[in-house]
């Protein structure tokens, strides 16, 4: 059996996962219920994927202390091959990448962000499931969650689950 990779995120209600300036601070102005399901997903992965803007936001916010720490960590970067103490740097084509992780044994492997890398991760049908938690914030702009391309893809939802403010809408991809 195969592994999932699963796409876990927060968008606002017209779609964006972050201002134009990279800001999240209106996710956090949102009342939400304990960690609004962040702990219990993230029991079931044991692999991280991110793109290199996302890798070098996280660090930024969390003062160089990596969020991800005892999970299998990997950077899609074009710029900086090789590792670091938490993460392996890839320059590789994800289709094939992918693919080797996805026959390994192990747990879910989660799509962290940010757009171009969740952009080409459908584009290329590596996504398994969509668990996108809606924020009760319109932005009006900054970065999308599903950028413009001709990509039809069929969804079937699993489940709807509230906590306070958020709604989080689980999907399965279907093929």
């Amino acid at each position: 059996m195969s592994r999932k990779v699963v796409l876990f995120i927060a968008t606002s209600l017209d779609g964006y996962i972050a201002t134009n300036d990279e800001s999240l601070d209106w996710l956090f102005q949102v009342e939400g219920e304990g960690d609004n399901g962040y702990s219990k997903f993230y029991e079931t992965v044991d692999t991280i994927l991110m793109g290199r803007r996302t890798f070098d936001w996280v660090m930024n916010q969390v003062n160089g202390q990596f969020p991800y720490e005892g999970k299998e960590s990997f950077v899609f970067s074009r710029k900086q091959p090789g590792n670091n103490q938490h993460v392996t740097f890839v320059a590789e084509d994800i289709v094939p990448f992918t693919n080797k992780l996805k026959a390994q044994p192990g747990k879910s492997i989660w799509l962290v962000g940010g757009g171009d890398l969740i952009h080409s991760f459908l584009k290329e049908g590596l996504v398994d499931e969509l668990t996108i938690t809606l924020a009760p914030v319109l932005l009006g702009a900054g970065i999308p969650l599903f950028k413009e391309y001709e990509l039809e893809q069929k969804l079937e939802l699993k489940r709807i689950k509230r906590f306070n403010q958020f709604v989080e809408l689980h999907y399965i991809v279907k093929r």
